[in-house]
């Protein structure tokens, strides 16, 4: 044990100094983690993690001035160095005061960002409690000036220096190695900076992020307009002509996109206990004025979500690896669905999703892709039991969402992201008293609760839609985004699916790849459509029916209901599934081919199957390559379809949603197209729900949280017409 004259001794040398520099960030790390950060901490495990992120790479940095010979020049390089260290701390505790968000080299060296969080608004994201990260500086230099601390002038040398330095990178190491143990793939599949930043620090995600700019950057640089061209002509020979039966059917018509987290296709019709699991889907799916699609398939990678909605807005597919929302979406160039309706037909556009809005990286994404509006948790009440896992829960987003809708100018496009019916699926018996199969594994029993859950929430929101008014107006999608059970479960799940889990195959495993897709709309010629296809092919599909062509657009999918369709449904690995082969290792023939119609392996292939099979593998390959291509390159800044103008995202400020809303109707008067201003007043009374979270006090429904009328007393303008407007529009929504 170290005793005190030799503490205070220990104190006074070089090491002394730095130990004590690596102490106080540490301590300072760990105060803000937890004072203005929400990093999402749910176990122990996690708790330790965090607090040791801070020490690797605070003390590898400060370990540089170690190998400084002069003493005094080592000493202030090394203050220098705890000093610029704090800069970024503070800096990141003020722009996530302001974004919610952690501040990444785009955000730095994109001057309109950063005077977004780091400008006017300053003075105002200032808290008492700053004072503690800058306080301890005046105390070391006043000390270091009174020679309380003075300047050891002992040789240091190189050899002790590299052992302190081989001591911290050991020590992140460790840090990363327990990271990984807890999050796998970390780094390669991140879908939320508040991850990076509660798994390896904050210094290490500026470090990755610096590393991951770095790499995109140096590819953007290596193209030019011509690959944009070989991409271009390759969609054209891929295009298909719109149905003229259904080309148009839905002009002028909202649209409501509604996302089933990990709900696939098996779900719909199975009954558990003779009760049927998703009742009010079932009578979607078989309803006549419903496009149900019983072969289409998720095709989604490690971005898993943000993969599907990737595909779902922009045509295109995710990433091998990765995410095209995390890695790429704060500053690529996109042709999406929101942009697109916005400039050919006049539509506002808004997501919903009860969570944090960095998560996937969204809330820089969305802009992206020219959303007007995206409510995350910052906009529900996310407080007591109300939450679970990845946010709200369904009947409360649903519930709670409406006071928004109302006031959106029609048409509309929005998308409602659900997450009640995400891993592990947990709902506790108040939410449901759905009665769980006995498989022996409790994520596959959970599951089908969760699914129940869920179809319940969507009959509620239904309703409102009809009592409403909406729902004669709005053509409603309806779409799986991913698997939910995987491999491993699917063998507890087989005996259900009245197969026998030694038999399963990963044929089987293949076929669970199917999710729901259902465009639901009064007066449209519905039916069961058996063709094949997959989340690529949405967009295409949506637009013709609200009559966009789609001819000049980067879209890698095809239209469902062409005659041209392209069935070939291609998976991220490149395996992939036509109407009779499902054929998997990504090799064409020289894979595992499977024949749909038995599940066993073809042998003895004809010529022709062989050249049909490897045509398609090609075909499949070349959609993959170039998708890549113009994601991993932005591509699409090089081009423009005729009349459309690219997205500038600095256009929209998601903290201000309600006051810009208002502010609108307020503008707009008796031309003010919402459903608030159709009825002279809210329609939020007319939502209801069994969620037993509003059972006392329904209140949630009708009235903004705190939080948002503090951060929309005025738009961004400062007109007085739109302060007095979300004042009244306030007061009206919560009568």
């Amino acid at each position: 044990m170290m005793n005190k004259t030799n503490f205070k001794a220990f104190l006074k040398s070089r090491l002394g100094f730095f130990a004590l520099l690596v102490a106080l960030i540490w301590m300072k790390s760990i105060f803000i983690y937890y004072t203005d950060f929400s990093l999402g901490l749910t176990d122990p495990y996690q708790h330790l993690i965090m607090w040791l992120n801070p020490i690797g790479t605070s003390a590898v940095l400060l370990s540089l001035a170690l190998y400084i010979k002069k003493p005094l020049l080592s000493y202030i390089s090394m203050f220098l160095i705890y000093i610029l260290q704090l800069v970024i701390l503070f800096a990141n505790v003020i722009y996530y005061r302001q974004a919610t968000d952690f501040l990444t080299i785009n955000t730095i060296t994109s001057s309109s960002k950063v005077a977004q969080g780091l400008g006017k608004s300053t003075l105002s994201l200032l808290a008492p409690q700053d004072i503690l990260l800058w306080i301890d500086v005046i105390i070391i230099l006043i000390l270091l000036f009174r020679k309380v601390i003075p300047i050891d002038t002992r040789r240091f040398g190189t050899r002790n220096a590299f052992m302190v330095t081989l001591a911290a990178i050991t020590f992140a190491l460790f840090n990363l190695f327990l990271a990984e143990t807890s999050r796998p793939q970390l780094l390669t599949r991140t879908f939320d900076r508040n991850y990076i930043v509660k798994y390896i620090g904050l210094e290490n995600f500026m470090i990755y992020d610096a590393i991951r700019t770095a790499q995109n950057n140096q590819v953007r640089a290596s193209s030019d307009g011509s690959e944009m061209t070989a991409a271009y002509n390759f969609i054209q020979k891929q295009y298909a002509a719109p149905n003229p039966a259904y080309f148009g059917k839905a002009k002028g018509k909202n649209v409501i996109i509604i996302h089933l987290e990990s709900f696939q296709q098996f779900i719909i019709d199975k009954k558990i206990d003779g009760q049927e699991v998703t009742p009010f889907l079932n009578s979607l799916y078989h309803d006549k004025s419903t496009l149900a699609f019983s072969n289409f398939y998720h095709e989604v990678g490690q971005g898993r979500t943000s993969d599907a909605e990737t595909m779902l807005e922009t045509g295109l597919f995710g990433l091998p690896e990765g995410s095209v929302f995390t890695s790429l979406g704060s500053d690529n160039t996109f042709e999406a669905a929101p942009a697109i309706l916005q400039q050919t037909a006049g539509y506002s556009s808004a997501v919903f999703h009860g969570n944090t809005g960095s998560f996937w990286n969204r809330k820089d994404v969305y802009r992206n892709l020219g959303y007007n509006y995206f409510f995350d948790a910052s906009y529900y009440d996310t407080s007591k039991d109300n939450a679970i896992g990845y946010g709200l829960k369904d009947k409360l987003l649903f519930a709670e969402s409406p006071k928004y809708l109302e006031h959106m100018q029609q048409p509309f496009y929005t998308k409602f992201i659900t997450v009640t019916n995400h891993f592990p699926f947990s709902l506790s018996d108040t939410d449901s008293d759905f009665p769980k199969p006995d498989t022996g594994d409790d994520i596959v029993n959970n599951y089908f609760r969760t699914a129940h859950y869920l179809d319940q929430s969507l009959q509620e929101f239904f309703q409102y839609l009809k009592d409403s008014g909406l729902y004669d107006k709005t053509m409603v999608v309806i779409y799986g985004d991913h698997y939910g059970l995987s491999n491993t479960d699917n063998l507890s799940l087989a005996p259900l699916l009245g197969k026998n889990s030694a038999d399963w195959t990963s044929f089987d495993n293949a076929q669970l790849q199917r999710v729901p897709f259902m465009v639901h709309m009064p007066g449209l010629k519905g039916g069961i459509n058996n063709t094949y296809g997959g989340e690529i092919d949405v967009l295409p599909t949506l637009m013709h029916l609200l009559g966009v062509n789609t001819k000049q657009y980067m879209f890698m999918g095809t239209d469902l209901l062409s005659n041209k369709h392209n069935s070939v449904v291609a998976f991220r690995n490149q395996d992939f599934v036509t109407p009779n082969y499902t054929v998997l290792g990504g090799k064409g023939t020289n894979g595992t081919v499977y024949d749909n119609k038995t599940g066993t392996v073809s042998q003895d292939l004809t010529a022709s199957q062989i050249k049909t099979i490897n045509a398609d593998q090609k075909n499949v390959n070349q959609r993959l390559t170039f998708s890549d291509n113009i994601n991993n390159k932005n591509l699409l800044r090089f081009y423009s379809p005729p009349g459309f103008t690219p997205v500038n995202p600095e256009n929209q400020d998601y903290a201000k949603n309600w006051a810009n809303m208002i502010d609108i109707e307020s503008r707009l008067g008796k031309r003010s197209t919402s459903l608030y201003s159709e009825n002279n007043g809210t329609t939020t009374h007319l939502y209801h729900t069994d969620a037993p979270e509003l059972a006392d006090d329904p209140s949630p429904i009708t009235q903004l949280p705190q939080s948002v009328l503090d951060n929309n007393k005025t738009a961004d303008n400062g007109d007085a017409t739109t302060k007095s407007s979300a004042s009244s529009a306030s007061s009206s929504s919560g009568q």
